[in-house]
């Protein structure tokens, strides 16, 4: 068979990211103080944007009167506004996140807005990395060390143990690997102390020196070679390898208790962060109605200094300049509308999906996965996900992430299918109430969800959801009276 070259014409088309369009989708995943940082720096950048105040409206976003404000902007201003609209590519943003019409619902009345509670504010929350990054610039190491230091600081994970080994933090550096020791051991004594450590043994042994407790061989050797023994509560071995008597290994255990095992989780794990939600649901006359939270949102115009500029004479490049900012001003507009309908369109959605949450709470949570809103809406699942991240509600029942609401399913005895957080709210509840002296295990947790319940869940999948809820085992929760 032989091979030749052909040339032909083919028609297709395809979505381009430009820079607008890049925006336009960042302003979906963006969280609500993320947005408002966005907005302001616009206003400043951009001399056709200016704020206006915000006037009393529907809870649901009004687009006929947004549409029809947009056609009266249009033909009052001299600017090519459906030029600028189609040379910002906007029909092709529609294509993937635009919104069909919807009547404005009734208003209602403010004060059941009035009065944001305490957990609607804002609340900065060190991080871990944060906090050794500025004692490390305090210390006395000098540049290259510090280089090596921000190294390790970068490969701790979230409860403040090293993931990397000296090899692999010295090719970051750019480092022989015989460096890194001195740096790791100046960091494992920061505060908190035990962090940047590898192992649990090696983390609990570094507060030992720091509390100058390491000169007690016997304890030493209980952190470094029989954490395994305590934690199975294999006493009398131990008290035969040491010679020493119950009481006096009980008071080396209240001093290994008395240590940190995870020293990272002591940063942001105490301290509440709050977050002002995006969108409220209240019950009204019976009837759960969605409010957007539209509080210290910037409401943008077009400024009347495009039309003064218009009448002026300008350059070529004047002119270019003033027409790409002028885009840019009008795309910015269009796309927090989109925003703000995309969001109310999928809280309407997830309402209608999760009734049972909003009228009985955590338990009647059911089973919902990003197709399920996307098909119902009319929307790709990645415009879903992107709107649900970093975004919440405030409900009857507390305040939430929209990412909370979707949940796999798990099959109960009657046919119907529960899902996974409601089992996980369940497994909380059982733990909360057992006996502290016998604590239960993922087998008895899950027979009862099976037989008190209906639930069908294997000891392994209850093992699972314990974990992620940070719920230690049985034999950790085990208390002796």
């Amino acid at each position: 068979m032989a091979f030749e070259i052909r040339q032909q014409f083919k028609l297709s088309q395809q979505l381009h990211m430009t820079p607008m369009l890049k925006q336009a989708i960042s302003l979906l995943l963006f969280s609500r103080q993320e947005l408002v940082e966005a907005v302001q720096k616009e206003l400043l950048e951009n001399p056709f944007l200016e704020e206006r105040e915000a006037e009393p409206g529907p809870a649901a976003p009004d687009v006929q009167a947004d549409g029809a404000r947009k056609n009266e902007n249009e033909q009052d201003s001299p600017w090519p506004q459906e030029e600028v609209a189609r040379s910002a590519e906007w029909e092709e943003y529609l294509g993937e996140f635009s919104s069909q019409s919807r009547a404005a619902q009734q208003e209602y009345e403010a004060a059941e807005e009035n009065g944001n509670p305490l957990e609607a504010c804002h609340s900065a929350e060190p991080t871990l990395e944060a906090h050794l990054m500025a004692q490390l610039l305090l210390s006395p190491l000098n540049e290259r060390q510090k280089s090596i230091g921000e190294c390790i600081i970068g490969n701790l994970d979230e409860t403040g143990y090293l993931t990397a080994t000296d090899d692999e933090i010295a090719a970051l550096a750019g480092v022989e690997a015989s460096e890194v020791p001195p740096v790791l051991s100046v960091i494992q004594n920061f505060d908190p102390v035990g962090v940047a450590a590898r192992t649990l043994s090696e983390c609990l042994l570094i507060q030992l020196r720091a509390r100058h407790d390491d000169r007690d061989p016997i304890l030493v050797s209980l952190v470094s070679e029989h954490l395994e023994d305590l934690e199975k509560q294999r006493y009398k071995p131990l008290m035969r390898h040491f010679h020493i008597d119950l009481d006096t290994l009980k008071e080396y255990i209240g001093i290994i208790q008395g240590l940190e095992p995870r020293p990272g989780g002591s940063l942001g794990s105490s301290t509440p962060c709050y977050v002002s939600p995006d969108i409220f649901v209240r019950k009204i006359n019976g009837e759960f109605v969605i409010l957007m939270n539209d509080e210290n949102l910037p409401h943008l115009q077009l400024s009347p200094l495009s039309e003064e500029l218009a009448a002026q004479n300008c350059s070529s490049d004047e002119k270019d300049y003033m027409n790409d900012r002028l885009r840019s001003a009008v795309w910015i507009i269009r796309s927090l509308e989109e925003r703000q309908r995309t969001l109310y369109q999928v809280m309407e959605s997830i309402v209608k999906h999760q009734h049972d949450f909003f009228e009985y709470g955590v338990y009647k949570l059911k089973p919902l996965v990003l197709k399920d809103i996307a098909e119902d809406i009319g929307r790709s699942e990645s415009s879903i996900s992107r709107i649900t991240t970093n975004k919440y509600v405030g409900t009857p029942h507390g305040i939430f992430e929209l990412k909370y609401f979707f949940n796999s399913a798990l099959s109960s005895s009657d046919g119907s299918q529960v899902g996974s957080e409601s089992v996980k709210a369940r497994i909380r509840s059982l733990i909360d109430g057992e006996d502290h002296a016998h604590p239960l295990s993922d087998e008895d947790i899950s027979a009862r969800l099976n037989d008190g319940l209906g639930v069908k869940i294997a000891r392994r999948t209850v093992a699972k959801y314990r974990e992620e809820m940070g719920i230690p085992s049985s034999s950790r929760r085990k208390k002796h009276l």
